[in-house]
């Protein structure tokens, strides 16, 4: 475990970096919010809480169900001079550590591929939502121009890239998604699509 988390760790800040500004920056717009508690579901080593945390006065959970890319998270989070706003915390996304209504905005890049009980895991992030709060849980690559970037770099060190993303993303594709929101009551959740992915949208009144 010690050693896949220093592989993504390498992955995330050599090649997926530039991404992370973007996509902070968009779901920042799109929910809203710039104050109050975010919480970065699957967080890895950190970089999109700690993006969302420099584009806002937001305070930022980094959250995650490896302790691993929790020490590696809490390296860059120190590195960025942001102890006092970022906060690395273990746990389970089907088990959400969090009093009702105590979450202003949900992210998740990527983690959503790997829920083994996505019905539970929605039905959590909605249970711990405060009024007016939102979610958006899925997988981008920002922009064309990035997503194409990242891919010419991945290809380099993994030859079978395409063919893994392909089976990554067959296990939440967008049509599957939405029997997995109803079935945990969120008929008014949808599918929201960007130039170079998928995000779930959650928003509770």
């Amino acid at each position: 475990m010690k050693r896949d988390a220093a592989g993504f760790d390498r992955i995330a800040t050599r090649i997926f970096s530039p991404l992370y500004p973007v996509i902070a920056e968009r779901l920042l717009i799109w929910s809203g919010k710039r104050e109050g508690l975010c919480v970065d579901l699957g967080t890895g080593p950190g970089l999109l809480a700690v993006a969302l945390a420099r584009a806002s006065e937001m305070d930022v959970l980094a959250f995650d169900l490896s302790a691993g890319m929790l020490g590696f998270a809490g390296e860059h989070i120190r590195d960025a001079g942001l102890e006092g706003r970022v906060f690395p915390l273990l746990g389970d996304v089907h088990a959400l550590p969090f009093r009702d209504g105590a979450v202003d905005l949900f992210v998740s890049r990527g983690s959503i591929f790997f829920w083994e009980d996505r019905v539970r895991a929605f039905a959590e992030v909605h249970r711990t939502l405060a009024p007016g709060g939102v979610a958006y849980l899925g997988g981008s690559f920002g922009t064309r121009a990035l997503q194409g970037e990242i891919f010419q770099k991945m290809r380099e060190i993994n030859p079978d890239w395409d063919r893994d993303v392909a089976r990554r993303s067959g296990r939440a594709a967008p049509a599957s998604l939405l029997p997995d929101l109803s079935r945990a009551g969120l008929h008014s959740a949808r599918i929201k699509e960007d130039e170079a992915g998928f995000w779930v949208e959650i928003r509770k009144p």
